[in-house]
């Protein structure tokens, strides 16, 4: 479809195409989010990477980049920074293995070797074995040459803060923070899109180290940790509910659990484009003058900007997270580190 045609159709709720992405760490069987099993190691299922394709409508096919190129605000909303590029990325991560011990460059990082932005972003943990954890930012008071000594010796994971996870726990990963993920969860990634990352140790494994950019990216104190959760807010008198989980200046994430029909309206000021995340059940998302879009567990939905109400019918019950760009400078969340 050329330029001009594509121009012709209004953006409409896009149901996107999960893009499972191998990684050493990753697992064969991803349950219970996928019934599928897989003969490589999956680590990542992107949901709404710039290379995520479309699967309902007019632009099956099509990438999340294409549209944004060709819609820009219509589809992003004023929010954001960038007009023609999609502001989130959304994802499951299946860790099996400890991932690599690695750091993300906040904004100005980023900038300051050409990036358009950092990669903060923030962990919503759907399902956690016991004993499963996270190696999250520095101990207190370990400096970045500390560290840096650590990565040499063969002992980095020694020198990070450990912390266990539970089902429903919202972990907010400032840019600047020395992170990995150890096995037995499964994670809800919502992030800035970038995929800039510096892998500053491995475990042995024969990977690439990105030590010079890592460690100058490193922040001591970078804010981040568990985020302390919010009760559960009723709408209405049916048993539908919502809380919020995390909100800075780089998105918003929202839990919604719902058992009937709900309105959801476009947020207050800037426009921004909203992206559903499905974590338990299915649903159809109902948009005026769009065909209805059904989603269920590990799908995505991004409901445009220019869309500025829809509704959600769930088939029984649905749990999803809603995310979007605020648009207004917001302080980081508060947050522990145990």
């Amino acid at each position: 479809m050329q330029a001009a045609q594509l121009r012709m159709s209004k953006v409409y709720p896009l149901l996107m195409q999960p893009l499972f992405d191998p990684r050493p760490w990753g697992t064969l069987d991803l349950a219970p989010i996928y019934p599928q099993t897989f003969k490589e190691k999956i680590g990542e299922s992107w949901l709404t990477g710039d290379n995520c394709k479309i699967q309902n409508g007019t632009f099956s096919g099509k990438s999340l980049a294409e549209l944004a190129s060709q819609y820009k605000r219509e589809l992003v909303g004023d929010a954001p920074a960038e007009p023609d590029r999609f502001p989130l990325l959304a994802k499951f991560l299946f860790p099996h293995e400890k991932l690599s011990v690695q750091v993300h460059p906040d904004d100005a990082d980023a900038q300051a070797i050409g990036q358009p932005c950092g990669k903060t972003e923030c962990w919503y943990v759907a399902h956690a074995q016991p004993g499963a954890e996270i190696g999250l930012g520095l101990k207190p008071g370990t400096t970045r040459a500390e560290f840096e000594q650590s990565i040499k010796e063969n002992r980095a994971e020694e020198l990070l803060n450990w912390i266990k996870l539970s089902a429903g726990d919202m972990i907010y990963v400032a840019g600047g923070t020395v992170h990995t993920l150890g096995p037995g969860s499964i994670i809800v990634e919502t992030q800035q899109q970038s995929d800039t990352t510096f892998r500053l140790y491995d475990y042995g494994r024969p990977r690439e180290l990105h030590l010079e950019h890592g460690l100058r990216v490193i922040k001591e104190k970078p804010g981040s940790g568990k985020v302390k959760p919010q009760p559960f807010a009723k709408l209405g008198t049916n048993g539908n509910r919502s809380s919020s989980l995390v909100s800075s200046s780089f998105f918003i994430v929202e839990k919604f659990e719902l058992h009937s029909e709900h309105a959801f309206y476009a947020p207050k000021g800037k426009s921004s484009a909203q992206v559903l995340v499905a974590v338990n059940g299915a649903a159809v998302l109902e948009a005026a003058g769009c065909d209805p879009v059904r989603f269920g567990k590990g799908d995505a939905v991004v409901v445009p900007a220019r869309i500025k109400d829809f509704r959600v019918l769930p088939e029984a019950s649905v749990e999803f997270l809603k995310s979007y760009v605020p648009g207004e400078k917001i302080s980081a969340p508060q947050t522990q580190s145990d």
